[in-house]
């Protein structure tokens, strides 16, 4: 699917060669005179009288000839796949090459083509899929009709459940948003549409992954910033794997609703413990119902987050069961299976005991990195380096005493 920026199209011969053969692709299945009679009046256009600009170099004509096949298509035709693929790339050859890119008369064109490929998307669906990327390939990069066609894309790929075979990128997606001539709102509307078909094919985790693009991309005081900076910060804390949270605080959308309800919450989850989230609770008792929110998933992610916190704070050191099941408020032989959890979830990374009651964590994933992180990282630093220096001594000191204890070469 569109991965490049070019398609190649094999159509030799003249223009009026290349119209011929789309007009006879058209009728192939008529009728003798059906053909005879469809036939003739792209004949008679294409001749050029004595006397007239030979028709190669009548932009105009060639334009007039073009609209007349254009209007012609009503369908995908009758032909195999490669035959659909191979008409519509030399349509979108003469589209391109007779106008502009951006231009009104494409636009048209445009969306007459949208229309046709997307009725019955189930049908044909993948030879659809082939054109449709031609057509957005052979646009200029920065064409603002780019997102158009790719939106028609994404809506009958997502419609059909066949969303995965677009292979859709957020490097390609920024790429894009960063090259098409569309305002920022056209932007955000796009993301919204990628989130939304991600949502529709039950990827919660995609569909956030564009929601936070999407709610970056609107002007951040507007209500649809707002509306969406709170459905976002419901969707973060609704899904069981983000753990995340610290982006959300760099988007200017969800800073301004920071006296909303979910955004209390959301700083529990970034820097706060279970005690907290059931203190929230408490005072917060239809909050959760309203947004769609799991009550077992916020404690079991709350949980969690408290136990990297407290790892964090014992890198290189052992963590004893006692504390874990304190700060997780569990009985000491649940603390295992806590800690189990907290390694597959990512947040930790250690080996457990069962002889000392400990784990003894190598690696532990800060919440936030605010001064207190910091100041752990400088005292981890000056650790390492006080450790090092103390091998180096032994090092220094052991090749010493190796070179006294060698003899001497005679003078």
């Amino acid at each position: 699917m569109p991965g490049t920026d070019s398609v190649s199209v094999f159509a030799e011969g003249t223009f009026e060669e290349q119209i011929q053969e789309l007009v006879n692709y058209i009728v192939r299945n008529r009728s003798e005179e059906e053909r005879v009679a469809f036939i003739r009046p792209f004949q008679e256009a294409l001749k050029t009288p004595e006397g007239q600009t030979p028709l190669e170099e009548d932009a105009g004509r060639k334009r007039s000839i073009f609209h007349m096949v254009a209007v012609e298509v009503k369908s995908l035709g009758d032909g195999t796949d490669k035959e659909m693929e191979g008409f519509f790339n030399l349509l979108f050859s003469h589209l391109f090459a007779l106008h502009s890119h951006d231009g009104s008369d494409t636009k048209s064109y445009v969306d007459e083509l949208i229309q046709l490929l997307t009725q019955n998307p189930s049908q044909h669906q993948f030879v659809k899929y082939r054109i449709l990327a031609n057509l957005f390939n052979a646009m200029e990069r920065t064409s603002s009709l780019r997102p158009v066609v790719y939106t028609a894309l994404v809506q009958m790929a997502s419609s059909n459940g066949d969303l995965d075979v677009l292979q859709i990128t957020r490097v390609n997606v920024e790429k894009w948003l960063s090259e098409w001539n569309i305002s920022d709102l056209d932007k955000a509307t796009f993301l919204k549409t990628i989130s939304g078909a991600y949502e529709t094919m039950s990827q919660p985790e995609k569909a956030y992954e564009y929601e936070r693009l999407y709610v970056r991309a609107l002007p951040s005081t507007s209500q649809d910033a707002q509306d969406g900076a709170v459905n976002l910060i419901a969707s973060a804390l609704r899904l069981p794997t983000v753990f995340d949270f610290d982006p959300l605080f760099k988007l200017d959308a969800v800073v301004q609703i920071k006296h909303h309800e979910l955004f209390s919450l959301l700083q529990i989850f970034l820097s706060g413990a279970l005690p907290e989230f059931k203190a929230w609770e408490q005072s917060h008792p239809d909050v959760l119902q309203t947004y769609k929110l799991d009550r077992t998933v916020l404690e079991r992610k709350i949980r969690l987050l408290t136990l990297a916190s407290l790892a964090f704070q014992h890198v290189g050191r052992d963590l004893p069961y006692s504390k874990v099941a304190e700060a997780l408020q569990v009985e000491t032989q649940e603390v295992e299976k806590w800690a189990i959890d907290v390694i597959r979830a990512g947040l930790v990374w250690g080996k457990l005991s069962q002889t000392t009651q400990s784990l003894h964590v190598t690696r532990a994933t800060a919440r936030t990195f605010e001064k207190e992180q910091w100041e752990a990282l400088e005292k981890r630093l000056l650790a390492w380096k006080s450790g090092l220096g103390g091998v180096l001594d032994v090092v220094v000191s052991a090749k010493r005493q190796a070179g006294l204890g060698q003899p001497q070469n005679a003078v």
